[in-house]
């Protein structure tokens, strides 16, 4: 069956850094579309930022210049690096797998909890 599991979350002080990751089986991680969305409480899930299989990537402007998403096709793993981490950055991250915007599959979710 299809498993995405995310790692890498937790807290940071803001202005801190950290490295999401997303490791794929039972898909063929190659030809899928790669996201990550995020929920904070009481708030609706938003994309953050997706990678094509043709890596071009796309990026909610609140995290531009700040957040890098990429992918090793030979490890089915998709990561997000996140620099100058802000408090409104605290939120449950998912990673997806689909096409572009329109996200198939799921992982669990990794808290993310920027804060001092």
């Amino acid at each position: 069956q299809v498993q995405l599991v995310e790692s890498g979350g937790g807290l940071v002080q803001p202005g801190g850094s950290l490295r999401l990751s997303c490791a794929a089986s039972g898909i063929a991680f190659s030809a899928y579309a790669m996201g990550w969305y995020r929920q904070a409480p009481g708030k609706e899930r938003e994309l953050v930022a997706t990678i094509t299989n043709g890596g071009d990537t796309i990026y909610r402007d609140s995290v531009k210049n700040r957040f890098t998403i990429s992918r090793d096709n030979a490890k089915n793993t998709v990561y997000l690096q996140m620099n100058s981490l802000k408090p409104e950055d605290t939120a449950v991250y998912y990673c997806s797998a689909g096409v572009i915007r329109a996200p198939r599959y799921w992982g669990q979710g990794t808290q993310v909890t920027v804060s001092s």
